[in-house]
């Protein structure tokens, strides 16, 4: 009996590990796509900034170096929305991107959030003190007023004795 005892905990073991490995191996796959998002957005801005400097002083003999930029502009553009495709599954709150309109760092989004839930959580943590105090406080007070009442309560509950 021990010994299939053991190995049910060892394959529940060899399962989660197993789990734990394929996050692992998802989670580069995923910063990939990040990256790769990444390197076609930095080229499509860098292709913009050139197109503005090649708009800002266009001349005629410069009409094919334009609709090459044009193309390569065209070209990422394909390249972003394949990217999209494959993160379609992401979501973004609509606060970070009211953090970057004003110029702030979307970073201090996710700060921020975790400080409120260290504050919030705080706070929650602080009434439950409270409440556990109310009640044994309540206990006490009515165990000294209603006796028998809070002696079949006790037993109801499984308490042996009076809190203190």
């Amino acid at each position: 009996m021990w010994a299939s005892g053991s190995r049910k905990r060892a394959s529940t073991v060899d399962s989660e590990s197993l789990g734990a490995e394929a996050k692992r191996r998802a989670e580069p796959a995923m910063a990939e796509k990040f990256d790769h998002l990444e390197e076609h957005l930095e080229k499509f801005v860098e292709n913009i900034r050139q197109l503005g400097i090649i708009v800002s002083d266009f001349q005629p003999s410069s009409q094919a170096g334009l609709s090459q930029k044009l193309n390569f502009i065209v070209t990422g553009l394909q390249d972003i929305d394949k990217c999209r495709q494959q993160l379609h599954d992401i979501t973004v709150p609509l606060e970070v991107f009211e953090y970057i309109d004003q110029g702030r760092n979307p970073q201090l989004y996710t700060k921020e959030c975790l400080e409120r839930a260290l504050a919030k959580n705080e706070q929650v943590k602080g009434k439950m003190d409270t409440m556990k105090k109310f009640k044994s406080l309540l206990i006490q007070e009515l165990s000294k007023v209603f006796p028998e009442d809070m002696a079949k309560y006790r037993s109801i509950r499984g308490e042996d004795h009076p809190p203190s």
